[in-house]
């Protein structure tokens, strides 16, 4: 496997040049509201492609869409893109935060159905299946969102915010009425080893009321007891085994989050932070960010290719086509 990366600075995948994976490599699942089996492919791309899905009908066509917030449509049970067309592709959290946890930048995902695989409810398969293509570092530089202001969005009690950090930090914390949760708050700064030992494993969670209301409507046909943490109406977690982590519920709330933010089509250097947050307030607060262009800047890693000290960030001009736009 390639060093996938290059030079470091503090924070979450802050490296020099950007990154693919080495070669083409297959997963199948079934998604989690269809019940419906799904493959996957994911596929090395040039440099400045992004991650971009192609969805694979019946008839043999492609529909591009892009990783983009730009694309989000709807954000209810979970995150969903849609092309102009129409075509949509749901569920596509864990396997964004994976991307983002893995570093990379450039990636074809072919996939055969309407959802991405919900697997064992976290982001952990897909880590794994990104390590055992290995990794390929490009020649291009890689860009990141350098927040330069705080940039805020309240929702009733809740809230989240962009505030300027010399690194990448995730603190994300939830509050909800059943003991078995109550007030968690998950904090770190972020980087691959965190984001693997930390926040990859924390499933996907739920109530069994909510679940069998679920079912009745058609949807979440696909979860189970081997991919989701659910709570039972004596309060209490009827998985066998338990908790991976004593918080996890807080920790896969910061997976979703990592995974939501990685559809700025760039790293983001800087805080985030939210309350009682979910889908629809990230993709929001993205949203609010990156349409304020006094919030942020795009840099790069000044010093040659390699350096791994005295490596500084520097502001670049953007093209008109850059990938955060919106």
């Amino acid at each position: 496997m390639d060093d996938p990366g290059g030079t470091w600075a503090r924070g979450f995948n802050l490296r020099d040049y950007q990154t693919t994976i080495a070669e083409r490599i297959i997963l199948s699942g079934a998604g989690v509201h269809s019940g419906a089996p799904v493959t996957i492919a994911f596929v090395p791309a040039d440099p400045d492609t992004g991650i971009v899905f192609h969805r694979l009908d019946g008839s043999g066509a492609s529909h591009e869409i892009k990783a983009l917030v730009s694309e989000v449509g709807t954000t209810d049970l979970s995150t969903t893109l849609a092309n102009r067309a129409g075509v949509t592709i749901s569920t596509v959290e864990h396997v964004m935060a994976a991307i983002a946890g893995s570093g990379i930048d450039n990636m074809i995902i072919e996939i055969d159905g309407p959802e991405v695989p919900i697997l064992d409810g976290t982001s952990s398969v897909f880590l794994d299946t990104f390590e055992q293509a290995g990794f390929v570092r490009q020649a291009a530089k890689r860009r990141f969102i350098r927040i330069l202001k705080t940039s805020r969005i309240e929702a009733g009690a809740s809230w989240a915010e962009f505030r300027p950090y010399d690194g990448t930090r995730y603190e994300v914390e939830i509050d909800f009425e059943t003991p078995v949760i109550g007030r968690q708050k998950f904090a770190a700064d972020m980087d691959e080893a965190v984001f693997r030992k930390e926040i990859s494993r924390a499933r996907t969670f739920g109530f069994m009321r909510d679940v069998e209301k679920l079912w009745a409507a058609g949807l979440a046909l696909g979860s189970s007891l081997d991919n989701s943490l659910v709570i039972g109406d004596d309060h209490s977690v009827i998985n066998p085994g338990g908790l991976r982590y004593k918080d996890e519920f807080v920790r896969h709330k910061a997976l979703d989050a990592i995974g939501d933010l990685a559809l700025a089509g760039a790293p983001f250097i800087g805080c985030f932070r939210s309350y009682r947050g979910g889908h629809r307030l990230n993709a929001a607060a993205l949203r609010a960010l990156l349409s304020d262009h006094t919030a942020f800047e795009i840099v790069e890693m000044a010093g040659k290719r390699g350096q791994s000290r005295g490596a500084s960030l520097v502001a670049v001009n953007a093209p008109v086509f850059a990938p955060w736009a919106i």
